[in-house]
């Protein structure tokens, strides 16, 4: 008969069960932590948030209805934990929701402008097929995120999939100011979406007369200059 409990048998089958024994902790640990966490995140709690994650907790784990907890953060208006939550190592910033919308978009609609800044420089995805922060930074009209995005290089006539520029975004539920803003970077206002309607139609059927002005100010003098003759070298 084979001894089970030879020396070096025993000494390998503690080791399995104290590992065991470790692991089964850590996951009741952490699975008692899962409602923690997502209150912290409710109550915009930092500490409470900072100490699970230091515990292991992954701050890429997802709700029941499948937000991950920057997301959640973000939409709940909860900036101190967002701040924790992007400076963590394992986040993955490109991560999207269900809409398929990633936590600089949401930040950029939600006008979180330290937040915007810290998500660039995790290296978050500014020009995402589709749409992107900037169309989300337009519809809310925020200069100051516009002017960010911008300067990172972000694509200022990105179409969405139906052909919406951010341009007509900001025309139309944005402010007279980013749609100023966005025409004077270049963007192109006589682009059209699938419906066959240019920035213009977008100024015309929204609440900002100074919008439309604006927008017909710079298509008049583009077709100015367009129409200027060329001198004759000397």
């Amino acid at each position: 008969m084979i001894n089970f409990y030879t020396s070096s048998n025993f000494s390998n089958k503690i080791k399995y069960l104290i590992y065991l024994y470790v692991l089964i902790g850590f996951n009741v640990t952490l699975s008692g932590s899962y409602e923690d966490f997502f209150k912290a995140i409710e109550l915009d709690n930092p500490a409470v948030v900072q100490q699970l994650l230091q515990r292991g907790f992954d701050p890429n784990t997802p709700t029941a209805d499948l937000q991950t907890p920057l997301i959640l953060a973000i939409q709940k208006g909860a900036t101190k934990v967002s701040q924790v939550l992007v400076n963590s190592p394992q986040l993955q910033v490109n991560r999207p929701n269900t809409s398929d919308e990633t936590p600089l978009m949401l930040a950029a609609l939600q006008q979180q402008e330290l937040l915007v800044k810290r998500l660039i420089q995790r290296g978050a995805d500014i020009n995402r097929p589709g749409w992107t922060p900037l169309h989300y930074a337009a519809t809310k009209g925020h200069v100051g995120i516009i002017r960010i995005l911008l300067e990172h290089h972000a694509y200022i006539d990105a179409e969405s999939p139906n052909g919406t520029t951010p341009l007509m975004m900001a025309a139309y539920y944005g402010t007279p100011e980013a749609t100023k803003l966005l025409l004077e970077e270049g963007a192109d206002p006589l682009i059209k979406n699938q419906q066959g309607l240019t920035a213009l139609d977008f100024a015309l059927n929204g609440p900002h007369k100074e919008a439309v002005a604006y927008v017909e100010a710079f298509i008049a003098a583009t077709q100015a200059r367009s129409k200027q003759p060329i001198a004759a070298p000397k």
